[in-house]
């Protein structure tokens, strides 16, 4: 599809701007939260959810519904699935935050497999269940809706709770004692996770939807220490590299979800080589203004 296809057809360009609305909106709310999730060392749930996500399309094509996707039976199972995950990793014992979100993930994606061939599902709907669908026209306007009203729920919730997010993600102990109810952020944090995972699954995928919650964070840290520019630039980042992913797919016919990966991928390892070598370049800088100095001692 070319681009001169897209804009000469009103019905593609409807669909096109429909898919881009709903992808950059879940992009930036899955990087903002991506950044509380990868500082807190909680990124696992979000792995986790994404893969309740897949089980959660099984459910409804065995209620019927078919190999599409119905938000209606899959909120309120990730939902239950994010809090359950975040019960299980609270509690005391045996069973740590990362072994709960194995058993979770992993037990969803062998239960929704079986409940897939036992509905006759086909390998192409288990497929664009785990990838993201090359078809952008299952796009509705439900999705945007949905992704518009997710979007300025985090945006609030950041907006109005900044301080407080910036002192739990770097210090739980001490935001508790400081009278901040770390449970609720945490619960809070884990159920808008399940929801930005529901509504962008569509588009990018039960498996790829995880990636978006890590890459653009991590990218930002490479490129600055700053919470407050992290959390901007991740986002910036996570759209840029969704928009290219998308027409990259659009034009060559693949999963949105796994060139969008790759873009954010191929972005990851540019930004890393380049702190690499920054940081090399700085080492080696002080060893010569060290060396200096000691040969100036010597000398006087």
């Amino acid at each position: 599809m070319t681009l001169s296809e897209i804009f000469s057809s009103s019905f593609l360009l409807d669909v096109i701007i429909k898919a881009l609305v709903v992808g950059i909106l879940v992009s930036v709310c899955s990087s903002v939260l991506g950044v509380c999730l990868v500082l807190k060392r909680h990124s696992m749930i979000g792995d986790g959810l994404s893969h309740v996500g897949y089980f959660a399309v099984a459910v409804g094509a065995c209620a019927g519904v078919g190999g599409t996707f119905s938000m209606e039976i899959a909120i309120p199972i990730v939902i239950a699935a994010a809090v359950l995950i975040f019960r299980l990793a609270k509690r005391e014992g045996k069973l740590n935050g990362d072994s709960a979100c194995a058993i979770v993930s992993t037990g969803a994606v062998a239960i929704g497999t079986l409940l897939y061939n036992l509905t006759g599902g086909r390998s192409g709907d288990i497929c664009s269940s785990l990838f993201g669908s090359s078809s952008i026209v299952t796009i509705s306007t439900k999705d945007v809706i949905l992704s518009i009203a997710l979007s300025a729920v985090v945006i609030l919730w950041f907006a109005l709770s900044y301080k407080t997010i910036f002192a739990v993600t770097f210090d739980d102990n001490f935001s508790r004692a400081a009278g901040v109810k770390t449970e609720v952020f945490g619960l809070l944090l884990a159920v808008l996770t399940g929801l930005t995972i529901v509504v962008g699954m569509k588009m990018m995928g039960s498996i790829m939807i995880s990636a978006i919650l890590i890459f653009p964070p991590l990218t930002a840290m490479r490129l600055t220490k700053s919470f407050k520019v992290t959390v901007i630039l991740s986002a910036v980042i996570s759209a840029v590299c969704f928009i290219i992913g998308f027409f990259l797919a659009t034009a060559l016919s693949l999963q949105t979800g796994a060139a969008v990966v790759t873009v954010e991928l191929i972005f990851f390892a540019i930004t890393a080589t380049i702190a690499y070598a920054v940081s090399k370049s700085r080492i080696r800088s002080r060893g010569k203004s060290a060396a200096n100095g000691n040969i100036a001692e010597q000398e006087i």
